[in-house]
């Protein structure tokens, strides 16, 4: 008897009897295993081409390779989230949100002023038109069908205005044009198929056009200038109308000013008389004597100037055998005496009673009349240190009666020539 070559004792291991099942894994599980191992890699492999993730604002239109194409049914668009196909299917995935592109253009104006335009594009793309926009254009619509369609109607507009337009005034007018003119040519231009499944879709089913926005326009330096300096020579010129305007008003406003000034004297002066305007004097000159304050008191050399009106200004002072005064305003008088005239006695009267007066008739007998021998008057001006003194006694206390009249100062007789 043979020794067992997988025993220690070199004795054969026991004998028993297995089940079945135990017999059929010992058999087939190697191949199973391999079997698993193929599929969990066909898997592995398979799984990014069978599993397709829709992202969020797309949908996807599927292309069958043996089921005849890109599907077009618009109910088999694959929307938001996860989707098995089989892995050699296809799903395109498209953007139906709200887009934004910014393009440069090259555009000369009517004037052939060659400038650049930068335009922005805001557009989207509707859902049932994702099939048909992918079997007749494809995934770069935007470069196919938005930009060159959207370039060649601002070369158009612009064309219809001048630099300055385009630089300052007609900026939102070529927006709005172009637009417009955007929408049109959409809604002219078709997709058509003919076949088993045909159809024909204008571009605005397919594409809603929000806004083509102007960004900015570049001209040439020199154009930008001279632009520039025709703005600043107009507003120069707007600025001299408005003041040609502003002094025609001033000088409307001042001829009315003129018209109620001339208005207000004619009616003020026909209530104002010589009585009215003394008795105002006289008030004012009251309460001027009646102020506490320091003052300088200049004196009128007119017939109603004031405040000589207290010193019985209308009638002439008497003198003596004084003499004229001459020139200089100083009387000389001689050795004689002169008499107290109506002056002396006016200057001894309060300045409260002293309105009465001046202005009486000298017929009636009510007024002050001048002595029957006074010589001719004394001139008003200028005035000697005799009346200022007089004058500033009255103002000091002008209730308080004068007991006797203040000595006139002595005048200085002129030295005798000498005979030689």
């Amino acid at each position: 008897m043979k020794p067992h070559a997988l025993s220690l004792d070199g004795m054969p291991p026991p004998t028993t009897t297995r089940s079945k099942w135990w017999r059929f894994v010992d058999r087939y599980l190697p191949s199973v295993i391999i079997y698993l191992m193929l599929v969990t890699l066909v898997a592995v492999v398979l799984f990014p081409y069978a599993a397709v993730t829709v992202p969020s604002g797309h949908v996807g239109v599927l292309w069958k390779r043996f089921g005849g194409g890109t599907v077009l049914d618009p109910r088999q668009i694959r929307d938001e989230g996860l989707h098995l196909i089989w892995p050699w299917n296809e799903l395109f995935l498209y953007d139906l949100r709200l887009q934004s592109v910014t393009e440069t253009y090259n555009a000369i104006s009517s004037d052939g002023v060659s400038l650049i335009a930068t335009m922005n594009i805001r557009f989207r793309l509707q859902r049932a038109a994702a099939p048909v926009i992918h079997q007749a254009i494809g995934p770069n619509y935007l470069q196919l069908l938005m930009r060159p369609g959207i370039g060649s109607l601002t070369r158009e507009v612009m064309a219809q205005y001048t630099a300055e337009q385009v630089y300052s005034t007609a900026r939102q007018e070529i927006q709005d044009k172009i637009r417009s003119l955007s929408q049109d040519r959409l809604s002219e231009k078709m997709m058509e198929r003919e076949g088993d499944e045909p159809y024909r879709v204008s571009l605005s089913d397919t594409v809603i056009l929000y806004d083509t926005l102007v960004y900015g326009i570049e001209l040439p330096v020199l154009v930008v200038n001279a632009i520039n300096r025709k703005i600043e020579q107009y507003y120069i010129s707007e600025e001299y109308k408005f003041r040609v305007e502003r002094e025609r008003r001033e000088s409307e406003r001042k001829k009315i000013e003129a018209e109620g000034i001339r208005e207000f004297q004619q009616i003020v002066s026909q209530g104002i008389s010589d009585s009215y305007l003394r008795w105002r004097g006289i008030e004012a000159t009251l309460q001027l004597s009646q102020s506490t304050n320091s003052k300088v008191v200049i004196i009128g050399s007119a017939k109603d100037g004031l405040p000589l009106i207290l010193g019985n200004m209308d009638t002439p002072p008497a003198q003596g055998t004084a003499g004229a005064a001459p020139e200089g305003g100083r009387a000389q008088p001689k050795d004689t005496t002169t008499t107290a005239g109506p002056t002396a006695a006016s200057e001894r009267t309060p300045a409260a009673g002293l309105a009465n007066s001046p202005d009486k008739n000298p017929t009636t007998g009510s007024g002050t009349t001048p002595a029957a021998g006074a010589e001719e008057p004394r001139p008003l001006w200028p005035l000697s240190l005799y009346d200022i003194r007089a004058f500033l006694s009255r103002t000091k206390s002008p209730t308080e009666p004068a007991t006797e009249p203040l000595p006139k100062p002595p005048t200085e007789t002129p030295p005798a020539p000498q005979s030689r």
